[in-house]
């Protein structure tokens, strides 16, 4: 086979996967579109099961309606404060436990592994996760959405793996140095971990922001709901913030409008946070990797 024939064959290739590739992407940003422009439709101007791309009237009616009501600024409150608080916890356990685990001098290291990597294998189930939670008086309460949930195996293992990848001489340095353990946790590894912080910062808070199964186990009181379960309910039961009535323009405000909106709201955050952590995050899904 000639070279001008394999380079043809390549170029075809080429074309067909970035034409295949193109068309997934608009198959999976359609529904984002419609989500999109259904949200700022105009109440006047919506028809509802058609299709919009871009609205026809503009309006934000569905979103002055919902961010007046009660129930979904109560939602957002405890998702902001859930997300915030268990991401700050997440990184100081989870970065403090596993630079613990990187000294083989630690007594009891090896037992706190084997612990680690059995609750990456095995799990107890719902039923005593809940019945553990009941025990402990959490129930109906942010704790039991944050203390579960300081860490993970698969986090402390990747963190331990970045950290042990970290040259040894500098902490040796800093001992010499008179800096003491914490010292040279807080001053050396801390500084050096900066991507891998950044990195875990979004897995923690994507996932704090994104809770839904449990808090819709272990969470009865409606004005404790996190955005998630408002939403599931929300686009479920159309009643549950009052859709359908008046609006502060004095129109009806259609259901459909209004369940967009709150699923654009719920969507916000976090693509608003994502491009300027985009650069860590890249850099954060080869950490622990094996360096040839």
């Amino acid at each position: 086979m000639s070279f001008v024939t394999r380079k043809k064959k390549i170029e075809m290739f080429d074309y067909v996967n970035y034409t295949l590739l193109a068309v997934i992407s608009l198959i999976c940003v359609f529904p984002f579109l419609y989500v999109f422009s259904v949200s700022f439709t105009d109440p006047e101007s919506y028809v509802p099961l058609e299709f919009y791309i871009f609205p026809e009237k503009w309006s934000l009616s569905a979103y002055k309606y919902i961010l007046s009501t009660d129930s979904f600024l109560n939602a957002l409150k405890s998702t902001a404060f859930i997300t915030i608080v268990g991401t700050v916890l997440n990184l100081v356990v989870s970065f403090s436990l596993a630079y613990a685990l990187t000294k083989k001098q630690m007594p009891g290291r090896g037992l706190m592994l084997i612990g680690v990597i059995f609750t990456l294998v095995f799990s107890a189930g719902i039923v005593p996760s809940y019945l553990l939670i009941k025990q402990l008086g959490m129930l109906n309460s942010y704790s039991a959405l944050i203390w579960p949930a300081l860490t993970n195996a698969w986090s402390l293992l990747v963190i331990k793996s970045f950290m042990e990848s970290l040259p040894a001489e500098l902490e040796d340095a800093a001992k010499i140095d008179g800096c003491s353990d914490v010292g040279v946790f807080l001053r050396i590894v801390i500084p050096l971990s900066l991507p891998a912080i950044a990195a875990f910062t979004l897995f923690f808070a994507v996932s704090h922001w994104n809770t839904y199964f449990n808090a819709l186990i272990y969470i009865s009181d409606s004005k404790k709901w996190t955005l998630q379960v408002l939403i599931k309910t929300l686009v479920i039961d159309s009643d549950t913030i009052g859709v359908g009535q008046s609006g502060g323009d004095d129109r009806l405000v259609p259901q459909e409008t209004i369940r967009m909106a709150s699923i654009m709201l719920a969507m916000g955050p976090i693509l608003i946070v994502y491009p300027f952590l985009q650069k860590h995050f890249a850099k954060g899904v080869m950490l622990g990797s094996v360096k040839g």
